[in-house]
């Protein structure tokens, strides 16, 4: 726990000292985003663009993560054990990709839908079975989504099959 702890230690000060504009905390062991980075990270919060939070045990993301970092690009939390977003992802008004493949969403989160900035969304291997596909395709910047290995339901599957203004990743047998 002690290694953990300081290795996220490590990769903060890097991130403020270099003046990154991204933050990697991925393989950290984290089950939530430490209260106390937030501060840390208050003088150049504006300054980045990419965070990585990939393979830690993150349940949640809370809200102040999002209303502090509103200037990020790229949002990586793929394989943890997410289920929802909260409502304050809204917020992330620049934000162009966000992953979110091998986490435990059992329904789309549809708050993603409503972010004009959406160039990417990958959400792979987890257990969707419905995707708001008319959402979706009125969303103005969405060029991608990924959802391989989701259960996806035979109203969806058959629905995929029709052209869109963005590619789709799927089950190879559609």
């Amino acid at each position: 726990m002690a290694e953990a702890v300081v290795n996220v230690a490590r990769r903060i000060n890097a991130t403020v000292e270099e003046g990154r504009d991204h933050l990697d905390l991925s393989n950290c062991k984290l089950i939530s985003f430490p209260d106390g980075v937030f501060k840390v990270l208050s003088s150049v919060s504006e300054n980045i663009r990419v965070i990585t939070l990939a393979d830690n045990e993150m349940k949640a993301i809370s809200s102040k993560f999002f209303s502090t970092f509103t200037q990020l690009r790229e949002l990586d939390l793929h394989g943890n054990v997410l289920s929802k977003l909260p409502d304050s992802l809204e917020e992330m008004r620049h934000l162009t990709s966000i992953n979110l493949a091998n986490n435990n969403f059992s329904t789309f989160p549809e708050k993603l839908t409503q972010m004009a900035t959406l160039e990417r969304i990958d959400l792979e291997g987890n257990d969707i079975t419905e995707i708001p596909l008319d959402k979706l395709s009125a969303m103005p910047a969405l060029t991608w989504l990924n959802v391989l290995s989701n259960p996806l339901d035979a109203n969806t599957q058959s629905a995929l099959k029709s052209p869109r203004n963005f590619d789709i990743l799927a089950q190879k047998d559609l």
